[in-house]
Order: structure tokens, then C-alpha cells, then sequence
């Protein structure tokens, strides 16, 4: 009876916490919608088509190679990535599958910060980061 116990509160602390990093994701969006509206007032909502172009879609980095986030991140989000400098293994980025991205909100800040200047040369728009997380809610399921 005790091991029952435990296991059922282990499965509601483990969808609480993935839960929990949903609604961090979500509140971002929020946040990045209310700054996007603030700054261009036609900027109705978050468009995961957009945010999925967004994350597909190659720049020229200042090194002169082109990368997209999708180049470490794989075409889906869901997925374990690789990093195309170093090698080195990356976490998906879906919330929905990876329950440890979105915990802490000022790290999702400095990475956007670090990536957005890496890749795109500036940091992004918030429309672009209320898109971009839009779309990483919506990919449940790593490909095989």
C-alpha cells in the first residue's frame, strides 16, 4: 500500500512540474505578446506558422555560415539536437517533451539574448520570441 502511495505522488509531483514548465512557457508568450503589441500595435497574436519559420529559417552569421536554430535543434524541437560547432549533444527544446526547459525564466532571457545575436546578428523582436515559443508548445513528439 505505501509503495502505491508513493509512485501516485511521484506521478503528480512529475506532471506538476512538467506542467509547470508549460506555464512558463505560456507566460512568455504572454510576456513577449504584451512587448510585440506595445512596440507595433497591428501585432494581433503569436502565430506558430510564423514561429515555425522562424525557427527553419537560415541567416548569415557573422562568421559568414548559414545557420538556423533547426541546424542544432533539428527540423523538430521535440528532438535531441547537436550542436554544429561543437558536437556536443542538446536537450530538445519542446517544452511538452523536455521538462526542464522554461524553469528558469532569466535563462531563457540570456539564451535568447546569446542565440539571437549568434545567429541572427541582433537580438530578437518579441513578436519573433512570442512566435518562436508558440511553435515549440505545439511539438509533442520526437521523430524517430
Amino acid at each position: 500500500m505505501k509503495i502505491k502511495t508513493i509512485i501516485a505522488v511521484f506521478g503528480v509531483l512529475f506532471s506538476v512540474n512538467a506542467l509547470a514548465d508549460v506555464t512558463n512557457a505560456e507566460k512568455l508568450v504572454y510576456k513577449y505578446t504584451n512587448i510585440a503589441q506595445s512596440v507595433n500595435p497591428s501585432f494581433k497574436a503569436p502565430s506558430i506558422t510564423d514561429g515555425k519559420i522562424f525557427f527553419n529559417r537560415k541567416f548569415q552569421t557573422a562568421s559568414g555560415r548559414e545557420a538556423a536554430c533547426a541546424s542544432c535543434h533539428t527540423n523538430n524541437p521535440a528532438n535531441v539536437g547537436k550542436n554544429i560547432v561543437t558536437n556536443k549533444e542538446i536537450p530538445p527544446l519542446a517544452p511538452r517533451v523536455n521538462t526542464k526547459r522554461f524553469t528558469d525564466i532569466d535563462k531563457v532571457e540570456e539564451e535568447f539574448t546569446k542565440h539571437c545575436n549568434d545567429i541572427l546578428g541582433a537580438d530578437c523582436a518579441p513578436a519573433e520570441k512570442a512566435n518562436f515559443i508558440a511553435y515549440l508548445l505545439t511539438e509533442t513528439k520526437p521523430t524517430k
